[in-house]
């Protein structure tokens, strides 16, 4: 029921009124739960039910409204509360909604405290209170409190910035950036849960617009969202739609001093290792998924953690991905020396990427693993997330996809040549286990 970014799926199959209500039901052992939801209209009803499920079981219920992902991660200390909910599909499309669960320090809910709620879910048996001993709910806005954080942590710059809200909730980022010094334009501000701007996700295809008007109108840099703010990508004054290992690089080679420690997922380019231990910064490999980042983030010396999807963790700030809080960071270091020219001194690898359908992925992710186990030095695997194989030179990565019928293949090598032929023995071992 639960993975690493909670209950995701399509309304009205996977995500329904009646599992929020069991899953506010499942929280009811709490005194204080903080609530915010994306522009997803589905959104209006999930909340209802699952602050009656909290209610009905003596539990307060702040509501923050539509808000980002970090503001409502933040808000749960500012609040007093236990637990923070965002009931998001953050990068999804439009038909699908979820529900997100955070913890005070600003984590997500890691895999003990996931199945914890899980089980009282299942078991449906919860303790409701009496007539008179049922929670409040009142409403208050903590997006104003979220974008002085911001204005605190960042120092002041006079940019040119063009923000796309992609119609979500971000709107905290124009807010802060704004009071910065900056000068914003924005794309796809107006809130809305369908998505008419463009898909959620940015990705490059779907931030051309961002690109170009950034590119045309001269703009020094360009941020992207998705749904809920927790994700940030970027595009520099050229024009250019930068990388997430490129941004991560950037990002973490300013957060992060000689003898730091920088959390990345398994899946990381090695360009963004060779980058950081230049500058005397060690790069701690993760499961991939935010969640993960943020426990190694929470690590002594880690100084700040990423993933090339646009998560970015300053554990010094909090352990949610803060999408805005990432937005106006770069735009600080863009002004002290622009982008394009911090993203040019980060080396390019060649990567290649497949997908391989898998209807019985677990099995064949059993037999890769023991074929790897057989050929390979021990020192030079990982199973941390899939199979890794470092090969020195280069690495592959086989790992079977959390919500698809798939196995993911990834290789990478500083030669295009060397990264072909471990894309090639990849591939061959995960064939070679679908036909067993």
């Amino acid at each position: 029921m639960f993975g690493t970014s909670g209950v995701r799926g399509p309304v009205g199959e996977d995500v329904t009124a009646e599992l929020a209500l069991r899953i506010g039901r499942a929280l009811g052992d709490r005194d204080r739960v903080v609530v915010g939801r994306d522009p997803r209209d589905s959104g209006r009803l999930l909340v209802d039910a699952l602050a009656a499920g909290c209610r009905e079981c003596g539990v307060d219920v702040v509501d923050l409204g539509v808000a980002a992902t970090p503001t409502v991660a933040r808000a749960v200390a500012w609040e007093g509360a236990d637990v923070g909910v965002s009931v998001t599909a953050s990068h999804n499309p439009a038909p699908d909604n979820g529900i997100k669960l955070w913890q005070p320090s600003g984590q997500a809910f890691d895999e003990p405290l996931r199945e914890e709620v899980e089980a009282r879910v299942r078991a449906d048996d919860p303790d409701l209170a009496a007539w008179d001993g049922l929670g409040d709910r009142r409403t208050t806005d903590t997006t104003g409190r979220h974008a002085a954080a911001l204005v605190e942590a960042v120092p002041p710059c006079e940019r040119s910035v063009v923000v796309d809200v992609g119609n979500g909730a971000g709107g905290v980022t124009v807010d802060a950036l704004t009071d910065l010094g900056c000068t914003v334009e924005t794309l796809n501000a107006q809130p809305d849960g369908s998505f008419p701007g463009r898909p959620s996700e940015p990705t490059p295809e779907n931030c051309e617009s961002l690109a170009a008007l950034v590119r045309e109108g001269a703009a020094d840099l360009g941020i992207a969202h998705d749904g809920d703010a927790d994700r940030m990508r970027a595009v520099a004054g050229d024009g250019e739609f930068l990388s997430g290992d490129t941004l991560l690089a950037v990002l973490a080679a300013d957060a992060a001093e000689s003898g730091d420690r920088v959390a990345v997922p398994v899946d990381t380019s090695l360009a963004v290792e060779d980058f950081l231990a230049e500058r005397g910064v060690e790069t701690v490999r993760t499961p991939v998924g935010d969640v993960y980042v943020a426990a190694a983030a929470a690590e002594e010396g880690v100084a700040f953690g990423g993933e090339p999807s646009g998560a970015w963790i300053w554990p010094d700030e909090t352990l949610c991905p803060d999408g805005p809080l990432a937005a106006c960071r770069l735009t600080a270091l863009d002004a002290e020396r622009p982008l394009a020219e911090r993203a040019a001194d980060v080396p390019t690898y060649p990567i290649r990427r497949e997908s391989i359908e898998a209807d019985a992925k677990a099995a064949v992710m059993e037999r890769v693993r023991e074929a790897v186990a057989a050929e390979y030095d021990a020192a030079d695997v990982s199973t941390l997330d899939g199979v890794r194989v470092d090969r020195g030179d280069g690495w592959f990565l086989v790992r079977a996809s959390g919500t698809q019928p798939l196995v993911r293949v990834t290789a990478e090598a500083r030669d295009p040549d060397r990264a072909d032929a471990l894309r090639e023995t990849a591939l061959a071992l995960v064939e070679d286990s679908r036909r067993e």
